[in-house]
């Protein structure tokens, strides 16, 4: 008999960016007439920019001829482009990461979901809460925690992330083994400085714990005192394995690519005490599980560190950075307090009232799509993630329909 992993039917509901898409489809069914502008899940609008375009025909040429095309690449990913992702992303902030310490993937979605493959089942694990729910529902899927109640998963240690700390959780009073932390943060926006992200590199030397540490959105970090990588604190390569992402720093969300740094010194630990090296693990499991990224993506996203690739992607989460302002600053005049939006490209909007509830409000009377807060965690309940990904016209559209919306 064929038995299913029944830790399946631990999660709740369904996904929340796939309720999200149940509601708006059964309310455009509905109201077939409305333009709704969706202000919810992070998809980029802009094209392209030209550099990449072009990087990418010129490889799809390449691949057009006999002298120069290619078949399977190398799993971790190209050389040309591991160097130009250590040079320009780490190397050029003072952090010590080499080309070899990189792997290319096809998102760091699937990078965070798979990497808690490498570890035992029995982790203690901490878990912001607001979260990017791909980390808690893999780990609920592997059987590393507890069935759900009230809105939370037994076996999980919560980091609460409120206004009471500006949504950047200390680390806990118990000791834990794998910390999951994400900035610019994804729900909130809010973004760690160097001594809060220094108080995690201690801890986690402290208790002999890894940080996996999500930094996709680290291009729209525009304050110089706000670290990009948690490898700009001391001593992080020998606790912490970040991710990475072109999906929002060069539009790639539909021609996925991003990258995974594992340092070759980083260990963890048998049950016995005897030390592995991780980066020999996640290479064992890229190449068992992945074929690489395609030639003509990689060749697209090393364009990306070209001078015009970096002025046009520049520009473009600079754009984005603008449809944040502006909704930051509309929520404000509306009288709700709010964060994000300055260094991030999500404000998260404290509505006063019922996640959902407000979500349902705003598409039914304004037709703008956000995101429920209560979706990301208990911490979310009464807030709301409002996403800059659209095009600026639908944007200053979209404030003038909450404003007139709230007013009535």
């Amino acid at each position: 008999m064929i038995s299913v992993n029944e830790n399946y039917s631990k999660l709740q509901a369904s996904y929340l960016f796939s309720e999200i898409a149940k509601r708006v489809k059964a309310y455009q069914t509905a109201h077939p007439e409305a333009a709704v502008i969706r202000l919810g899940i992070g998809d980029v609008t802009l094209p392209l920019a030209p550099a990449c375009r072009e990087a990418m025909h010129k490889a799809v040429d390449e691949l057009g001829e006999e002298a120069t095309f290619r078949g399977y690449g190398p799993e971790q990913g190209y050389d040309f482009l591991r160097e130009a992702i250590a040079v320009n992303d780490y190397q050029s902030r003072g952090c010590d990461i080499k080309a070899s310490e990189i792997f290319v993937s096809d998102g760091s979605k699937c990078d965070c979901a798979n990497i808690q493959e490498l570890f035992a089942d029995e982790l203690r694990i901490a878990i912001p809460d607001p979260v990017y729910p791909v980390y808690v529902d893999t780990n609920v899927m592997a059987g590393r925690t507890g069935a759900a109640a009230d809105g939370r998963y037994q076996g999980l240690c919560y980091l609460e992330s409120t206004a009471a700390n500006n949504f950047v959780p200390a680390p806990p009073a118990e000791a834990v083994d794998l910390i999951y932390l994400c900035f610019p943060n994804n729900p909130t926006g809010a973004v760690a400085t160097k001594e809060q992200l220094k108080a995690w590199v201690d801890y986690a030397k402290a208790n002999k714990a890894l940080i996996l540490f999500d930094a996709a959105y680290e291009a729209f970090i525009r304050d110089p005192e706000i670290p990009h990588s948690i490898y700009e604190i001391e001593g992080a390569k020998d606790v912490a394995i970040e991710f990475r992402s072109f999906s929002k720093k060069a539009g790639f969300t539909g021609v996925r690519c991003a990258f995974t740094v594992v340092p070759e010194g980083l260990k963890a630990y048998t049950k016995a005490g005897e030390e592995v090296a991780l980066h020999a693990m996640w290479n064992r499991r890229h190449t068992t599980k992945f074929n690489g990224v395609s030639y003509p993506v990689q060749r697209a996203a090393e364009a990306v560190y070209s001078a015009e690739g970096a002025r046009q992607t520049t520009e473009q989460v600079d754009y984005y950075l603008g449809n944040a302002k502006l909704i930051r600053e509309g929520v404000k005049a509306l009288g709700f307090d709010c964060v994000g939006g300055d260094n991030s490209p999500y404000v998260w909007v404290n509505v006063k009232g019922d996640s959902w509830e407000f979500f349902d409000r705003l598409l039914n009377e304004a037709q703008v799509v956000t995101t429920p807060g209560a979706g990301f965690g208990r911490c979310g309940q009464g807030y709301i993630r409002i996403s800059a990904f659209n095009n600026r016209e639908k944007v200053i559209e979209a404030m003038g329909r909450i404003a007139k919306a709230l007013a009535n």
